[in-house]
């Protein structure tokens, strides 16, 4: 005899309790039963969540954790951890520090979200400053660290797209600053890279971006430019597997670090042209029809944090004083 979910209420009206759980509960409930956990874990509830529109994105950020984040103790340099806001509650959080990493986050780590999954990716050991090939995802079911299959190679800078349950990774630098045209594939669900054709160009400190079916890694420069920006973007069919480059994409001589964002009309556009105030150090995660920008006006000036509806009308989010360091990077993550 199947045990019911909920004691003397029928099944249909019971998953309907179950889906409207709020996703910071998960963890808890999950250990009611076996059939809960199994529901949970196994990515049936969060499936129903999505189809009855009961899911929600929350935004995942590298962000300099301040003294009050550390419990009060000031460290003598500035160490990174992950911040979440929920936009719909405005509730924030701080995640668990990584297992054994008690200085804060690899600095200049990439972030990558998928259902119900936070992907943290390579970075610099904040001590030694060398690149490190960790990942490491946080399951937010279980609140807790998972230390998965290392990136094949070393890589800074590199950009990233993430599709379902796949992530892509192009471009960076290697360990003696040459620019890369190689690629990658991760498939989180079993833990296993792949390789993937290499771009038509050199591309360091380019930025990633999925549109449709396609990846994008716009921006960025060869090794023998050092700096120089490009304004091209090369472009991975997913269906198809093959790359193409497309010119003009980006504007020439600025860096697409953060900043970049897909228009009405499909093509490319710069956050950090939105408004002033976020125009240094730009970083923007999409959350839904909504887009949560930080930045600040000038170079040394308080970063801010502001949320930037479908219509583009910008406001400014309350931010707790443990959740005002400066944001290095971001992407969201559906729960």
């Amino acid at each position: 005899m199947e045990v019911e979910l909920i004691p003397g209420l029928p099944k249909d009206i019971a998953m309907e309790c179950l889906i409207r759980f709020p996703h910071n509960t998960h963890h808890v409930a999950r250990r009611v039963s076996k059939r809960w956990r199994n529901l949970i874990d196994g990515g049936d509830l969060h499936r129903l969540r999505k189809q009855s529109g009961e899911s929600s994105r929350v935004a995942c950020m590298v962000q300099a954790l301040t003294t009050e984040a550390w419990g009060g103790v000031r460290k003598s340099q500035t160490a990174y951890g992950v911040s979440v806001f929920d936009p719909v509650s405005n509730d924030w959080e701080l995640l668990d520090p990584i297992p054994g990493r008690p200085n804060g986050l690899p600095l200049f780590c990439q972030l990558a979200g998928t259902e119900g999954k936070l992907v943290v990716l390579g970075g610099w050991d904040p001590v030694s400053w060398e690149p490190v090939r960790d990942v490491w995802v946080y399951d937010f079911k279980r609140k807790s660290w998972r230390r998965c299959a290392d990136m094949p190679s070393v890589r800074s800078f590199f950009a990233v797209g993430v599709m379902n349950d796949v992530l892509f990774v192009a471009g960076g630098h290697d360990m003696s600053k040459n620019a890369l045209k190689t690629a990658c594939v991760y498939d989180v669900g079993r833990d296993v890279w792949l390789e993937a054709p290499e771009m038509g160009e050199e591309r360091d400190e380019c930025e990633g971006v999925v549109i449709g079916s396609e990846f994008w890694v716009v921006g960025g420069y060869n090794t023998d430019a050092q700096g120089r920006f490009c304004g091209s973007a090369d472009v991975l069919d997913l269906g198809s597997g093959k790359w193409r480059t497309v010119e003009g994409a980006w504007f020439k001589g600025r860096s697409a670090r953060g900043c970049v964002g897909v228009g009405k009309g499909g093509g490319l556009v710069s956050w950090a042209d939105v408004d002033p105030s976020v125009r240094i150090g730009t970083c923007a995660v999409g959350v839904g029809d909504r887009t949560i920008l930080s930045g600040c006006a000038r170079p040394g000036a308080a970063s801010g944090l502001f949320l930037v509806d479908a219509k583009g009308e910008m406001e400014a989010v309350d931010v707790p004083v443990e959740f005002s360091g400066f944001v290095q990077s971001g992407c969201s993550v559906e729960l």
